[in-house]
């Protein structure tokens, strides 16, 4: 595929970008806590506009599929099925946590992106730097206690990158478990940029289905928690 354009709203961050020919050649992210229902596609045509590419010039369509906010990953997910459909084009998915994990590509040691997950629980994934540039997976993404997380890093010797602007939420904790095997990405540095996901998603094979395509989220939405847990005390009342 040539053009793509990638789309990324998981977070606070609202990322848009158009890569051609394995180079990016726009991208526009913003991290504010304002609504990405009303921003979204205006941001997609202003993107579209500035490199004045048409939607039918696109050859795909590249999405954060998660985890991260339930609602985020829902519209961009959305928003992305319904360009790829009614342009009738291939739909790529990336993983939200293989996105930020991109900072730390170039460092020597394991690279962890983390989204806090409430109730000191984190959406997070583990993977190995490489001489080439390139990250593997190591540990599969999960949601997972952070206390879990950490026991399973203490007995890495390596240097452990975490990523994520949730991080700051867990520095203290990760830093005591960790000592100076911890180091910390950046404040100035995205932890998520739509221009990698689309670099990525010049890797990857479209889904199959878009229509039944779903998100990742890792774990049910908390209003259907609750449901199920109403339910479960109503059968046992």
């Amino acid at each position: 595929m040539t053009t793509i354009i990638g789309i990324d709203t998981s977070s606070y961050r609202l990322g848009v970008s158009v890569s051609k020919d394995g180079v990016v050649i726009a991208e526009y992210s913003t991290m504010l806590k304002k609504n990405h229902a009303l921003r979204l596609m205006p941001t997609v045509e202003r993107v579209l506009n500035d490199v004045e590419i048409k939607p039918s010039d696109l050859d795909g369509v590249a999405v954060a599929k998660g985890p991260g906010s339930y609602t985020g990953v829902r519209m961009a997910v959305t928003t992305a099925k319904t360009l790829a459909w009614s342009l009738n084009l291939p739909l790529i998915a990336v993983s939200t946590l293989e996105v930020m994990a991109q900072v730390g590509r170039y460092i020597n040691g394991l690279v962890v992106p983390l989204i806090d997950a409430r109730r000191g629980t984190v959406f997070s994934a583990v993977y190995q730097s490489k001489s080439t540039g390139s990250l593997e997976e190591v540990l599969e993404e999960s949601h997972i206690t952070l206390t879990a997380l950490l026991d399973k890093l203490r007995t890495q010797n390596q240097t452990i990158l975490f990523v994520g602007e949730d991080v700051a939420l867990h520095s203290e904790k990760i830093e005591t478990e960790l000592g100076h095997l911890a180091q910390f990405a950046q404040k100035s540095l995205p932890s998520a940029r739509a221009g990698a996901l689309c670099a990525l998603a010049q890797e990857k094979k479209p889904v199959d289905n878009i229509h039944g395509f779903t998100p990742d989220y890792h774990r049910l939405p908390e209003a259907e928690v609750n449901w199920q847990h109403e339910q479960q005390q109503r059968n046992e009342s």
